[in-house]
């Protein structure tokens, strides 16, 4: 497994980030379980998980995901092993992530109580990786390239960073990252840390995948000149770029048969957009699912490609992916679809 530094911290980890997101709802604790122990044994010692997990959000599955790492790292003893990173939830108005029932927001207090709240979960008394998952301010945040102004009271990023800074002095957190932000958002977390000597983001989590390459725009920059790497998330577009989904297919037991919320991906271009990309694929006899995750790998700016699977067989063709050359040949022609299909799903 290739090994890689987050940020500036020294620390190295896993260009294989094992996602944890179905655990609790499409996989149980014995198959969440099962797929660490696997990855493990690849190399893999990144795992990312998040107070809101499983998805799709509900009030009576919240934390669960956290739940099922917790167990394992209190039957396994591995904890020193792996670098785990979790986030907390941004502005929304759901109410039922805090014990006063109240919007969620990133302020000092909601902070406090998300990580106590994570810890207790996670059955550990830090967190390698403490991530922003979206902003309090109102930003596109799933979907689409325009930025619309709108104007809302929101926690300035200085209190944000301010709180988890008293996270990090205490010890429960060692690094910050943050989730589905922009490049403004992104500079400014960096100059309120150089300004008010506060600790430095190490990371960015954003979806980045071969029809949403919205990241290379503005932030890729970034991630370099600053090492600030991206952690990236999606990178197979829930599913399509596998190619489970063609011509129309649903198969049993996937999350679009299970729970819809697939619209990012499918959008009037999108699926013509793939075609060519699984063209690319078997003229290379390449699984496009391979491709397509290699792909990710291979950016300079990425610091890790987070994977998902809801069986082990997902899982070990995906970690497989890491051992994949791909051709520059390949590369010119998946840029080429690219100029054609630019971020068809941002």
């Amino acid at each position: 497994m290739e090994m890689r530094k987050l940020g500036r911290t020294g620390v190295n980890v896993s260009a294989i980030c094992l996602g944890t997101m179905t655990w609790g709802e499409q996989n149980s604790e014995a198959e969440g379980h099962a797929q660490m122990d696997y990855a493990v044994d690849q190399g893999v010692n990144f795992f990312d998980t998040a107070e809101l997990y499983p998805i799709p959000p509900k009030a009576g599955t919240k934390g669960r995901t956290e739940e099922i790492i917790g167990t394992w790292f209190a039957a396994r003893k591995r904890r020193d092993k792996i670098v785990l990173a979790t986030k907390v939830v941004g502005r929304s108005q759901m109410t039922h992530y805090r014990k006063n029932r109240i919007s969620a927001r990133l302020d000092r207090a909601q902070i406090i109580e998300a990580v106590e709240g994570s810890l207790a979960r996670l059955k550990t008394d830090y967190i390698d990786l403490f991530q922003v998952h979206w902003p309090d301010r109102p930003v596109p945040l799933f979907a689409g390239l325009d930025y619309v102004h709108r104007e809302a009271e929101t926690i300035p990023i200085e209190e944000t960073l301010a709180a988890l800074g008293e996270l990090v002095t205490s010890g429960k957190i060692r690094f910050l990252g943050i989730s589905n932000e922009t490049p403004w958002g992104t500079m400014s977390y960096l100059k309120a840390a150089e300004a008010l000597g506060l600790p430095r983001i190490v990371s960015i989590q954003n979806a980045y995948n071969l029809v949403n390459r919205a990241f290379e725009v503005g932030l890729s920059e970034i991630a370099h000149r600053e090492t600030v790497g991206l952690l990236a998330y999606s990178p197979l577009a829930q599913g399509y770029l596998t190619g489970k989904y063609q011509d129309g297919a649903l198969p049993p037991n996937s999350r679009k048969a299970l729970f819809g919320r697939m619209e990012r991906y499918e959008t009037p271009t999108a699926a013509s957009a793939m075609e060519r990309y699984f063209d690319i694929a078997r003229k290379f006899n390449m699984d496009p699912a391979q491709m397509a995750l290699q792909f990710i790998s291979t950016r300079p700016f990425v610091t890790s490609s987070i994977i998902g699977a809801t069986n082990l067989e997902q899982l070990k063709t995906n970690i497989e992916s890491i051992q994949i050359d791909v051709p520059e040949a390949m590369l010119r022609e998946i840029d080429e679809t690219h100029l054609i299909y630019s971020n068809p799903c941002p």
